[in-house]
């Protein structure tokens, strides 16, 4: 199946490229790989909350932005891929989570990136990864996700 097919399959809408917040590009092709800049959860330009988790954000809600920023990193993947089928394997993922001094969950709310890329890419979604904590993030975001993957 195809990868349009398969978010199709989950309702699932990529969403428009978020407008870089300074002097960098979305994602860049090397090779047959396509490298994102970190992506934040924004939807529609704005974040839905912001915060440190385990502070004003719970991992939970914490988890579901993740989602949301590893989404806008794969938009941001497809369009300089030549679109989401041209995509053949999530690679690498490094989910940055602003995080209160003694949170250390930053896996359980890295899983909301990865659990995506496996629902729509499968076996190919399997990924090697960095959940990593750390003091503030652009804008006040509580999470920003980076994604690497392999091209056809």
């Amino acid at each position: 199946m195809r990868t349009s097919e398969k978010l199709d399959e989950l309702g699932i809408v990529l969403p428009p490229v978020a407008t870089p917040l300074a002097a960098y590009t979305p994602a860049a092709k090397v090779g047959t790989q396509v490298w994102t800049s970190g992506q934040l959860p924004l939807i529609d330009g704005k974040l839905e909350l912001t915060g440190k988790v385990g502070a004003e954000v719970t991992p939970e809600m914490a988890k579901a932005q993740a989602r949301i920023a590893a989404l806008n990193a794969l938009a941001a993947a497809a369009q300089v891929a030549g679109g989401v089928d041209a995509i053949t394997r999530i690679c690498k993922i490094t989910v940055f989570v602003a995080s209160a001094p003694d949170f250390t969950g930053q896996p359980g709310v890295a899983n909301g990136a990865s659990e995506l890329f496996g629902e729509v890419f499968g076996e190919q979604g399997v990924h090697v990864r960095s959940a990593v904590g750390v003091a503030s993030l652009p804008i006040d975001a509580c999470v920003e996700v980076e994604l690497v993957c392999e091209t056809a």
